[in-house]
């Protein structure tokens, strides 16, 4: 058994749609790379929005993207505790369903995937303070957890404000912010550039790396994961040094 057995990170992001999925695959890749006799798993806590397979399967792409990074044999809702059928807030699609979200229950899907591997990504849903329950948000499953945060910064316009809010919100909670990545959204961005320059100046924790829009071919398509094409090419973005120094 590894030393490095149950090590992980939480990816949150600045919003909802921002890449958390593509950087969350794109650090299990170079997490792979770097340390070959290891294994990184993907888990999320709880997803919202599911569709059909071709086979009649209900898949999420987020946990399908997991899934395939991880190189996971399992089924991928093996790899999250609540699987939701519908896109919106997690908390008001159980309760309308009569189900609770329970942090104790999160908790031991995580400690049931990071038993199996070295290092465990766990990404989150949303920005950091969407709520669990009626008590509890995601913020709340972080500081259980106990590791290191990195945000990803999807680049478009009010990035910079919903970017130092996630910062404040984590440092509030005692986190260690790792690092943090720039995604880019939209690739004509006015001030793209700028806006990055900005964030490295007032965010102290590292930059992991500046993701450009992904190629055309890279693109996930409709309900599906992203292709390994994407993964690896966010991946590459991704600064080999500095992410060794995270694990080292």
């Amino acid at each position: 058994m590894s030393q490095s057995r149950k090590r992980g990170f939480f990816i949150t992001g600045t919003d909802t749609e921002v890449g958390k999925t593509l950087i969350a695959s794109a650090l299990i890749l170079k997490i792979k790379a770097l340390t070959p006799n290891q294994t990184v798993m993907g888990f999320k806590p709880v997803v919202a929005g599911t569709s059909q397979s071709a086979t009649g399967i209900t898949v999420n792409e987020d946990l399908e993207s997991l899934k395939l990074a991880s190189g996971y044999s399992g089924n991928a809702s093996g790899l999250c505790p609540y699987v939701l059928p519908t896109p919106a807030a997690p908390h008001l699609i159980a309760k309308s369903m009569g189900i609770m979200l329970e942090l104790s229950t999160m908790l031991s899907a995580y400690q049931a995937i990071s038993a199996k591997a070295d290092w465990t990504v766990v990404e989150g849903a949303g920005g950091f303070l969407v709520p669990i329950n009626e008590e509890q948000d995601l913020g709340d499953l972080a500081e259980a957890l106990n590791i290191p945060v990195i945000l990803v910064v999807g680049l478009r316009l009010g990035c910079i404000n919903h970017a130092l809010l996630s910062v404040a919100a984590i440092a509030q909670r005692g986190l260690t912010l790792a690092g943090w990545v720039a995604n880019t959204l939209d690739a004509d961005m006015p001030y793209l550039h700028e806006n990055i320059d900005t964030l490295r100046a007032r965010i102290e924790a590292p930059l992991l790396g500046i993701v450009n829009a992904l190629p055309a071919e890279c693109r996930q398509q409709g309900n599906h994961a992203y292709p390994l094409a994407a993964m690896q090419f966010a991946a590459n973005a991704l600064d080999s040094d500095r992410v060794a120094r995270l694990i080292a």
